[in-house]
């Protein structure tokens, strides 16, 4: 059987159904709507058998990268689908305004104050580790400069939407694209260089152009990480950091969101005559960091997919239409 491509994996839902989780949060709140969803989630975990594979895979994975001897069982798995849609929870508390400034401990954020203060923009490089979305929902209240979100499904677009009309001040910047070409490098650059933020994922290889990846080691086997968010970077030429916020736990704080900032770079070179070379430097560190957090926090991992998947066969299997 062919492995299907991360971007043509059905998204198990619609904006119906996100419309009626919003209205029942509202009404019914996060633990009401926990009771009334469970049966939910028992039946996508039950039914979603690619999903549940691949989470099987990677938790063990995990495991034998944290020198543990143990296949992950069905019920990490179910807790890993949890976490997943304590996730979305997460989000709407996030956007109305739910977690406070109490929640939240930062790692570096004179550096993010900094960064604030200057007039020039930047790149964060995230992932699907944690939550972004809260991130980005804080920033609304701590930062003046305007955040450009990049990303790649049509049901993201749909859910920010709605989380517009609940909370009309929402103001992130949505770019939807398919593919990073140069129209897309040149509006960046402009927002860039008037002081704007610009947030990409660097975990999801392209669903338009096979081979243009680096393969770097993650969690102790070769994965395929897309060379684009990494161009791109250079392309705008200014700082660069990586980004990760994590639900985490204490016994004085109870539950709270770790928000690591760290910076890579005042701009990301990727000469000409040694250009891979860099790149693979560039993309292995990054997946290093990656690596690293996603070892601390594998239930916070939400790529449903086999991560470790060969690019070029994928691709070429969906031209093929297998």
């Amino acid at each position: 059987m062919a492995v299907k491509h991360w971007s043509r994996m059905q998204e198990r839902g619609n904006q119906l159904g996100m419309q009626i989780l919003l209205l029942s949060y509202r009404v019914l709140g996060r633990k009401g709507l926990w009771i009334v969803l469970f049966p939910v989630l028992l039946y996508l975990f039950l039914t979603g058998k690619t999903a549940r594979t691949a989470s099987l895979q990677f938790l063990t994975q995990v495991n034998r990268c944290n020198g543990v001897n143990k296949h992950a069982s069905w019920r990490d798995s179910f807790r890993h689908f949890r976490s997943f849609a304590n996730s979305a929870f997460d989000k709407i508390d996030a956007w109305l305004g739910r977690i406070k400034q109490s929640d939240i401990v930062y790692t570096n954020e004179a550096l993010y104050k900094q960064l604030d203060e200057q007039r020039q923009g930047a790149v964060f490089i995230g992932s699907h580790l944690g939550n972004l979305e809260v991130c980005r929902a804080l920033s609304q209240h701590r930062s003046s400069k305007r955040i450009n979100v990049l990303v790649f499904t049509h049901h993201a677009v749909e859910f920010n939407k709605i989380l517009k009309r609940i909370n009309p001040a929402v103001s992130v910047n949505l770019i939807q694209v398919t593919d990073l070409g140069p129209d897309i490098a040149i509006l960046l650059k402009e927002k860039v260089e008037q002081g704007e933020i610009v947030v990409i994922v660097g975990d999801r290889t392209s669903s338009t152009s096979a081979g243009r990846v680096i393969e770097c080691d993650f969690l102790g086997k070769p994965a395929a990480f897309s060379q684009g968010p990494f161009i791109l970077a250079a392309l705008l030429d200014c700082p660069v950091f990586f980004l990760f916020c994590l639900k985490d736990r204490s016994a004085q704080k109870g539950l709270f969101y770790r928000v690591v900032f760290e910076k890579y770079a005042d701009k990301l070179a990727l000469p000409r005559k040694t250009r891979q070379h860099a790149l693979q430097l560039v993309i292995s560190d990054y997946a290093a960091r990656l690596a690293h957090y996603t070892a601390l926090y594998p239930y916070q991992w939400f790529n449903f997919y086999d991560f470790w998947q060969n690019d070029h066969t994928v691709i070429r299997d969906q031209k093929k239409g297998k």
